[in-house]
């Protein structure tokens, strides 16, 4: 979205934003909002009980929930040219770096694999598609995109495949349905997923980060690379602030003008919602970007620092130890089991807040308690890095 055409990687200075030894702090507390937003909306106290802005839209539009996914793809895409542009300025070269792309890639998403496998690894119908998975991929194309195309072919590449998408989406017929149809069975994505991994989706026969999705997911990756040139470059906060603004509200209205044509849709990633979410996230970056860098408000958001210093950690943690909670049973008096995280919520929180609210409070409750790892993970400076 912004972007600055005279600019190439090659001689991406990434010092603009920090000092050497330093790191873009709005950055990090955008990441670990989104992140803490992930656990919360991942961990209610029960799945009967989710007050709507923290479920998923069902199918057409969306929910505040909708925009964690994008946003972090958006944040990974930021911190690919300032990586980058790190490693080229230390004097590493393309090969070295294109091996680190590729082992980073394929670490998260065998991570990715291991926690839809998690704990009984059935290989016959593990989930192959999931969250991380999808990260690897679009953190992959992203990062060689960028490493290889100056900042005006990046844009036109993110363009290219939001374009591509669509005309594949509405004009390529699908047996038994026709083309342009958008249902869960009917779409082109959902035909492609079913035939290729029939057996390891999330749903009988779709996945919400199957294989064509990922196209239009690249491109909100590559809005977020292209908002890392912006915020490099030699403008003044204000101006930056006021560009992140802009193209945001920009992005907002462009993907509205296109639902009627291609409905926002988040299992299916369609370019309108790249769009909408990504003029989203440009927006909610401007407000990161000017209460840390302008403003210098950085105690009170210091728990999102922690967050997004080791949001992979936290993730894949805070992912398994609920799936334990799950697993493991307790018994009740009158003989029948209960497992720990339904005890737990039903004791602790619904006992006294009723299930609605006691659900929620679960749901903080658990981000807030994988806090205190994290803070001491802070404290003395590990960051889990892949």
């Amino acid at each position: 979205m912004l972007m600055d055409a005279r600019s190439p990687l090659r001689s991406f200075d990434p010092s603009p934003l920090a000092s050497k030894g330093q790191r873009m702090i709005s950055l990090d507390v955008f990441r670990g909002i989104t992140i803490a937003g992930m656990i919360v909306v991942n961990n209610p106290g029960s799945w009967s009980y989710v007050y709507p802005p923290l479920a998923h839209a069902q199918w057409h539009g969306w929910t505040p929930t909708d925009l964690i996914f994008p946003f972090f793809l958006f944040i990974v895409g930021v911190a690919i040219p300032l990586a980058l542009g790190r490693r080229l300025a230390r004097g590493e070269s393309r090969r070295a770096i294109l091996g680190h792309i590729v082992r980073r890639t394929l670490i998260l998403f065998a991570l990715g694999l291991f926690l839809n496998g998690f704990p009984h690894f059935d290989l016959s119908r593990i989930r192959i598609p999931g969250v991380l998975q999808r990260i690897a991929l679009c953190y992959f194309f992203a990062a060689l995109i960028v490493l290889k195309v100056r900042v005006r072919g990046q844009a036109l590449v993110a363009a290219a495949l939001l374009v591509a998408y669509w005309a594949m989406m509405k004009f390529v017929p699908v047996p038994g349905y026709g083309a342009g149809v958008l249902t869960p069975e009917g779409n082109l994505a959902a035909y492609l997923d079913l035939r290729l991994l029939r057996g390891h989706l999330y749903r009988p026969t779709w996945d919400p980060e199957g294989i064509l999705s990922t196209i239009p997911a690249i491109a909100t990756t590559l809005f977020g690379a292209l908002t890392a040139h912006w915020l490099a470059s030699s403008r003044t906060a204000r101006e930056k602030v006021l560009g992140l603004i802009g193209a945001g509200i920009v992005g907002v209205a462009l993907g509205q003008g296109l639902n009627p044509w291609f409905p926002i849709n988040k299992n299916l990633w369609t370019s309108s919602y790249a769009i909408f979410t990504g003029g989203m996230a440009l927006l909610f970056l401007a407000v990161c970007f000017w209460m840390v860098e302008v403003k210098g408000l950085r105690r009170p958001l210091l728990p999102f620092v922690i967050f997004g210093m080791n949001p992979i950690a936290v993730f894949v943690l805070s992912g398994l130890v609920a799936r334990v909670m799950t697993i493991y049973k307790m018994a009740r008096p009158d003989g029948t089991s209960i497992s720990l995280k339904a005890y737990l919520y039903e004791t602790l929180f619904a006992s006294w807040a009723g299930p609605w609210k006691g659900s929620l409070l679960f749901a903080l409750a658990y981000t807030g308690v994988w806090l205190v790892p994290m803070a001491l993970l802070y404290r003395r400076r590990i960051f889990i890095k892949i």
